[in-house]
């Protein structure tokens, strides 16, 4: 039931919504999220940011955490698309769309899903600003976020 797509292209957010619910009665909530690339991170004005990962194991990555949103709630649907390679402010960044029946399993799984993105899935960020390049850091936020769902969620080290 998971459509997992990690891509470079932008992706058609009215298009991934409608492809959630078309043709499935059933759906009676259908809840999506859209993550942007912002111009402002830690202080500093961010002109560019590259996302990398490994291919194969993202995409793997991303389906068990799709797997496990699906065995804790009833979904109908789930997609979620993660872009990589050069993004810039405004660019969108990641969708994640949760068809169910009923609103509250819809939110859930979207939030729990964004948050576990934020923690365990295999992406690095490298940002472009006036004093260079430099990688994203894991932020505790984002760890305390995805606690609240239990296991945890540790961010992975950047590439080597």
């Amino acid at each position: 039931m998971p459509r997992i797509i990690v891509q470079p292209n932008p992706f058609d957010v009215a298009a991934e919504q409608d492809a959630l619910s078309r043709c499935n009665p059933r759906v009676g909530a259908l809840v999506t999220f859209v993550g942007l690339m912002r111009d402002l991170n830690d202080g500093a004005q961010v002109s560019r940011m590259t996302l990398e990962h490994y291919p194969g194991m993202t995409e793997k990555a991303l389906a068990a955490m799709a797997e496990e949103a699906a065995s804790r709630w009833s979904l109908e649907g789930l997609t979620i698309i993660h872009r990589v390679g050069p993004l810039e402010p405004q660019d969108p960044i990641v969708f994640v769309g949760v068809a169910s029946q009923h609103r509250g399993e819809a939110f859930r799984a979207c939030e729990f899903l964004i948050d576990y993105l934020k923690t365990r899935a295999p992406f690095w960020k490298k940002e472009q600003t006036a004093e260079g390049e430099r990688w994203v850091e894991a932020r505790s936020s984002d760890d305390a976020a995805a606690g609240r769902w239990g296991n945890g969620g540790a961010q992975n080290p950047r590439p080597q």
